[in-house]
């Protein structure tokens, strides 16, 4: 269903790609957008257990998108050094290919928020961080993409390291 990388000799190993997810901070989620356009939003987010959350609010273009069309992909890039002498970048990046859904589950829904406030906040307090949840909840959306597919990619440079 999905496609071969084309240089698979740059791919990244499922390890790495898992590690530059859980690394990094932010990402490019694309949806199926208003009148058949693309549309890209970058977003915070914490992966999980083959899952990546987002958070939201309850509206908009990205929920219009989401309600439409369920699939989408979402990318990270952990590295994007420019070479300008050698006219290349020394990059690193994962694409994630999958279906989005709404969580609707309370229970799950606090799950993802406190999976968001362990990566973005680790040192903050718990009962100020379940203050903060209960006062927000009510009034944020939590999207959970379900990887169906990852691939991770290296520039040739990195092969001779």
């Amino acid at each position: 269903m999905f496609r071969k990388m084309r240089r698979s000799a740059q791919q990244l190993s499922a390890e790495q790609s898992t590690e530059i997810l859980n690394k990094c901070t932010s990402g490019i989620l694309s949806l199926a957008g208003d009148n058949g356009y693309p549309y890209g939003v970058p977003l915070s987010y914490a992966f999980n257990d083959g899952t990546i959350y987002f958070h939201s609010a309850i509206e908009g273009h990205k929920i219009d998108g989401i309600k439409r069309n369920d699939k989408c992909s979402f990318c990270v890039i952990a590295q994007d050094d420019i070479l300008p002498e050698k006219f290349t970048t020394l990059y690193k990046s994962v694409i994630c290919f999958g279906k989005i859904n709404l969580v609707e589950d309370e229970t799950e829904k606090r799950n993802a928020l406190l999976i968001l406030a362990e990566k973005y906040s680790p040192d903050i307090d718990e009962a100020l961080c379940q203050k903060e949840i209960n006062t927000y909840i009510r009034n944020t959306c939590i999207l959970a993409l379900d990887i169906e597919h990852m691939t991770g990619k290296q520039c040739r440079e990195f092969l001779n390291r």
